[in-house]
């Protein structure tokens, strides 16, 4: 009687170890995908509201003569631009240890495309930061100086946008050998990361053009920038394939 109540409690209890350890696998992986995910939504709202803030400032004719009364604006934009780099970091570290599974060589890309990306992002940033002093200084100088001011303030924020576009190509190729290797080992829907290498490679050309002074990026932009909508939803809500984490369905 006994040794059968012990096989009894034992046939029952194996299947909820197994099926307990697939559930907490299944929740782990799901996790990752959905913070990978958030973190894409993350950078592109901390991004592109601080870059809109930065611009309600330097857009304005003889802005450098406005920054007193938008100093603060400016600073907050900067920041949350400057905030993105955190999130973009993250999002690359949490993505290697999937795509090494797959392509070391495409993870070590992404990862380095992504990390020189954040460092011109950065360096337009700290331009756009440098326009609070030349302010500064323009307001105390008069004649030549100011002149001088008002075009060193213009050249700062043409220097941020060449580091943004130069920024934008080096992560557009990493992100082309990120959507191929998605593509080939099936990682995302087929669809999706094939958007993602045609968004990638438009997106790329758009900004190797505003380099060279065509001014095409915004409308190349799109079908990326879709993409970047379209794939942290995906990640959020269906997650990666389980073949991405080295298990099967």
């Amino acid at each position: 009687m006994t040794t059968q109540t012990l096989k009894q409690t034992a046939s029952n209890t194996a299947p909820l170890t197994a099926g307990g350890r697939t559930h907490v696998r299944v929740g782990s992986r799901r996790a990752v995908s959905a913070l990978i995910g958030a973190l894409f939504l993350a950078g592109f709202l901390a991004y592109g509201v601080g870059f809109g803030l930065v611009t309600s400032v330097t857009g304005a004719p003889d802005f450098l003569a406005a920054m007193s009364a938008h100093q603060s604006t400016l600073v907050l934009g900067a920041f949350l631009m400057l905030l993105n780099t955190v999130v973009d970091i993250g999002k690359g570290v949490l993505f290697f240890p999937i795509l090494e599974r797959h392509g070391k060589r495409t993870a070590l890309a992404y990862l380095a495309a992504i990390s020189v990306q954040v460092v011109f992002l950065d360096i337009g940033v700290l331009c756009l930061l440098m326009l609070v002093p030349l302010a500064q200084y323009a307001g105390d100088a008069a004649g030549a100086s100011a002149a001088w001011a008002t075009a060193l303030g213009s050249l700062l924020t043409q220097a941020n946008t060449m580091a943004y576009q130069i920024g934008q190509a080096t992560l557009a190729g990493g992100a082309i050998f990120l959507c191929a290797l998605l593509y080939r080992a099936r990682l995302l829907p087929r669809f999706l990361s094939a958007w993602g290498l045609i968004g990638y490679v438009i997106h790329l050309a758009g900004a190797i053009a505003e380099i060279f002074g065509v001014h095409v990026s915004l409308m190349l932009l799109v079908p990326g920038m879709l993409f970047e909508l379209a794939l942290p939803a995906w990640l959020i809500f269906k997650g990666f394939q389980p073949a991405a984490y080295g298990q099967e369905a």
